[in-house]
Formats: C-alpha cells, sequence, structure tokens
C-alpha cells in the first residue's frame, strides 16, 4: 500500500488513535534518497535503487527498495520518529520479495536507538532489535534478536521463512505484558513469553552447592538374584562344534595331509557365559535429584520490552541482489499493521500471474522464432548473387540445418 503521508491513514476511523512512527512506502520515486542514509563507513557498499523490479503485480503500488549490486554489504538507514515503548505495544512490520532466488544473504531490519550514528553504520552498529528472513543454502529462517542490557540473545525457537519468488510479510509483536508473536504473512509462526523464549535473565533456581548425594545412596534399579544357581552341566556345552554337514574332499589324502577334520561353527545350544537372573532392587531409591535452591542472581524485571526507537536500518549481505524490500512500518497499533498488511497481501496475490507473465515474454513462442528465421532468410536471398552456384549450395545446406533445428 503506497501512502505519502501519515494524515491519509488518520482518515480511518479506526485508525485515528494510531501512532505510526515510521511507515515508508518509496511512493515518491528519488525522494527516498531525502529519508535515508547511506553508510559511509566503508566505500565498497552495494547500491541501492527504487524500483518495481523486473516483474510486479502493479509498477506504481509495488515499487521498493532493492540491491542492486552482487557480492556486496549494505548499509542504510532512516530516522524514526523518537518514542519509548513503555506501556505500548511493539509492531514492526515490512515486506520482501527475493525474486532473485536467493542463495546466501539477508533480509532483515535492524532498530537502533538515539544513540545511532547513520554515517558509520556497521555490523557492529549496537542495535536495539534485528529481525527478519535470512537465508543461505538451505537455511532459511526468520531472525529475532533482541539486546537486553547490552547483550544481543537470539530467540529460542526456529521460525523458517518461505523460500520462493514473491512478496511476503514479516511482521513482530512485542507487548508490555512481556508477550511476542512473530507473524508471517498474518500468520503465527511464534509466540510466547519473553523471558521464557530469550535467555534474558539467569535461571529463577540453582542446583544446592551444600546439596550431595549420601554416601549410602541406592541408585541401581535391579540385582542379581541371590537365589538363581548355575546349572551343573551348564559348562559342559561346547562354543563351537564341528559342522555335521561338512564331508571330507575325495582328493584328500591322510598321509599327504594329515588327519582330516570337519571345520567347526557355531553351536546353536552354547548360551554364553552364564549370569543369574535380575531381579528389582528392594534397596533402591530411584535417581538422586539435586535439590534447588533460589537464584541469588535472578532478579523479576518486567521491564524488559521496553526500548527507546528512533532509527531503522538495513545492513545486510547478499551473493545475489535483487531483494526487494516495502512497507517499512514502526507503530503501536495492532489494528494499523493488520491493515496495512492485508493490502500487502492482497497486492502480493496477483505476484504470480505476473511471473508467469514475465517467463513467457523473455520466451519467444516457437511461431515468432520461425517467422524470424524466415525474415532472415529474405534478406540472406536478397545478398546472394544467383550467378554464384557456391552461394547457392551454401544457402541451400543452411535451410536444411534450420529445418533440423525446428
Amino acid at each position: 500500500m503506497k501512502i505519502h503521508t501519515i494524515a491519509a491513514v488518520l482518515g480511518l476511523a479506526s485508525l485515528a488513535t494510531a501512532e505510526i512512527y515510521l511507515h515508508e512506502t518509496f511512493s515518491d520515486g528519488e525522494g527516498w534518497k531525502d529519508r535515508w542514509t547511506l553508510s559511509e563507513h566503508r566505500e565498497d557498499l552495494g547500491k541501492l535503487a527504487v524500483s518495481p523490479g523486473e516483474w510486479f503485480a502493479d509498477e506504481v503500488k509495488s515499487s521498493g527498495l532493492r540491491t542492486t549490486e552482487d557480492y556486496r554489504f549494505y548499509a542504510v538507514s532512516t530516522p524514526i520518529t523518537p518514542f519509548n515503548t513503555k506501556g505500548k505495544d511493539l509492531i514492526i512490520q515490512f515486506d520482501v520479495k527475493n525474486d532473485q532466488n536467493i542463495d546466501c544473504g539477508g533480509s532483515y531490519v535492524k532498530v537502533f536507538s538515539d544513540k545511532f550514528d547513520p554515517k558509520n553504520f556497521n555490523g557492529d552498529s549496537e542495535y536495539n532489535i534485528m529481525f527478519g528472513p535470512d537465508f543461505c543454502g538451505s537455511k532459511a529462517m526468520v531472525h529475532a534478536i533482541l539486546n537486553y542490557k547490552g547483550t544481543n540473545y537470539d530467540l529460542k525457537k526456529t521460525v523458517s521463512a518461505p523460500k520462493d519468488l514473491f512478496t511476503h510479510t514479516y511482521t513482530l509483536v512485542i507487548k508490555p505484558d512481556q508477550t511476542y508473536q512473530i507473524l508471517v504473512d498474518g500468520d503465527e509462526k511464534a509466540a510466547g513469553n519473553l523471558t521464557e523464549d530469550w535467555d534474558f535473565l539467569p535461571p529463577k533456581t540453582i542446583k544446592d552447592p551444600e546439596a550431595s548425594k549420601p554416601e549410602d545412596w541406592v541408585d541401581e534399579a535391579e540385582i542379581d538374584d541371590p537365589e538363581d544357581k548355575k546349572p551343573e552341566d551348564y559348562d559342559n556345552t561346547p562354543e563351537f562344534i564341528p559342522d555335521p554337514e561338512a564331508t571330507k574332499p575325495e582328493d584328500w589324502d591322510d598321509d599327504m595331509d594329515g588327519d582330516w577334520e570337519a571345520p567347526s561353527i557355531p553351536n546353536p545350544d552354547f548360551q554364553g557365559p552364564w549370569t543369574p537372573k535380575r531381579i528389582p532392587n528392594p534397596d533402591y531409591k530411584g535417581p538422586w535429584v539435586h535439590p534447588e535452591i533460589p537464584n541469588p542472581e535472578y532478579k523479576v524485571d518486567n521491564e524488559i520490552y521496553i526500548y527507546d526507537i528512533a532509527n531503522l536500518g538495513l545492513d545486510l549481505w547478499q551473493v545475489k541482489s535483487g531483494t526487494h524490500f516495502d512497507n517499512f512500518l514502526v507503530t503501536d497499533d495492532i489494528a494499523t499493521a493488520e491493515e496495512i498488511r492485508n493490502e500487502s497481501l492482497e497486492l502480493a496475490k496477483s505476484e504470480k500471474e505476473a511471473k508467469e507473465a514475465f517467463d513467457k515474454k523473455a520466451v519467444p513462442e516457437p511461431e515468432e522464432v520461425a517467422k524470424e528465421i524466415v525474415e532472415e532468410e529474405k534478406l540472406d536471398e536478397e545478398e546472394i548473387n544467383l550467378d554464384d552456384e557456391s552461394q547457392i549450395i551454401i544457402k541451400d545446406e543452411e535451410e536444411h540445418r534450420v529445418k533440423d533445428e525446428l
């Protein structure tokens, strides 16, 4: 969805109280260059351009920011209306289309505080949140990395990212009750509590350092049966016996070869070394469990979700360029995000048809190929000297070759 100003959405009653801190749609052509800052940290960063791509559902609505150079790092950012998330929902959402059939590269965003330096933006720049898809080989996952007290923590759950050529919308929701959601195209892929799905805090309990397993603790579940006795004739059964099927070779010479003996084979009646039966141990107490005590280093923190937000950026490495970003949204209103997401998904429904049309146009029909060949033949005939028999022979050979190819 292309919205030139925030006022355009405030006309909707359902969005009247929404706070939209950023909604970048790249709908004003080259105007994005006034809002986004290219990093100067290194000289060989990849170039970006606003374009709908080689194929699209709508040339205007599908315009977005695209990576344009292979084997490049990219670093670009834009300011967000500064805000603090205390007591608010935080929604970060954006569209990604990897129509280059991405093999290895990131397609995620990073969100920063007001301490961020856009001119020196690089992979070591401290961020609050990193969110979005990342691809390399068979790996296609959605990152959700949150910074807590200067350390980055990755989501312990695995969220898969769709790996195809079409637009997908990624949504991260963080709420004041310290719960979260990750949505892909509006479908919930992960949800839960920040303190459970990230290792921000130390464990609530630890093993009691003063406790140890008692020396007389019995943790053997079974014992040998003291009543079981080995049969007297048990050891009389040999492990190997002569093969009853073997016969003395006809050419065996006892004088020359010695006495013939049948080869040995495993004895099917041999039971191996005798061991007594096992019975339940009457003194078994079960596995010893180390008792735990409250962790003195654990402290409840109900403000993990709070961030100061002021900038959003792309810090990427791409082997194959062509990733398309659009509809960067940072808001505190879930309904706003849903409204914008639904419009993106509705537009994306036409992409498969657009891709098929693009592919069809890229590969000429057999009739068109044949027509071009005929036209080339006419031009060639005009150039042939009919008095020159060698040219006529060569032309005849070319006609047969073309027919064979068709």
